[in-house]
């Protein structure tokens, strides 16, 4: 298993973001703009995280592996807690793929989420187009794949909000956790 850290975010963090974000691989996957990925859109992307974490709308994180380097981020948004739900996103740089970064910064982010922040339920959801983020999600023991039916109303949310078709998946609170204490 990769050692991971996830740091909150900070302006010392905007370059390496800012350089992964950009590219083509991230960029295009995201829907983000050149604009959004420069140095200036980046340090405008870490203030509002802060922002929206100072009024509890979202927990974002960055990820860093065991030399400090940024990895990607890993962010539960929308967070809910009068239905104690989120969505998870996230996104690791390119030079970082398949080395199990995504699983790692899940399991700590996941645990944080239903152990710290009293959520039950994370949504992920993928773009039907983005095969490598469901199959990426499809490979995590304590999940729960195409819910579309169960969650109709979360999943036009999610189709309207990227303005694309996509998938949902969902990760329940109870079935992390028994996997969490007995994974080992």
């Amino acid at each position: 298993m990769v050692n991971i850290e996830l740091a909150p975010h900070h302006v010392k963090y905007a370059e390496a973001i800012s350089t992964l974000s950009s590219a083509p691989q991230i960029q295009d996957a995201l829907g983000l703009s050149a604009e959004q990925t420069s140095r200036e859109g980046t340090e405008g992307f870490i203030e509002f995280i802060r922002q929206q974490e100072k009024v509890g709308k979202q927990y974002s994180r960055v990820i860093l592996d065991d030399q400090q380097n940024v990895v990607g981020v890993i962010t539960l948004k929308e967070l809910d807690p009068v239905n104690k739900t989120s969505h998870i996103g996230t996104w690791i740089g390119y030079p970082y793929w398949g080395k199990g970064f995504n699983e790692a910064a899940k399991r700590k982010i996941l645990y944080t989420a239903f152990t710290e922040l009293d959520v039950d339920i994370v949504f992920a959801g993928a773009k039907k187009i983005n095969v490598r983020s469901q199959r990426a999600q499809e490979k995590l023991p304590y999940i729960k794949c195409h819910v579309e039916k169960e969650y109709p109303e979360e999943h036009k949310n999610l189709e309207t909000q990227v303005r694309e078709a996509c998938i949902l998946n969902v990760i329940e609170k109870e079935a992390f956790l028994r996997w969490y204490h007995n994974k080992d």
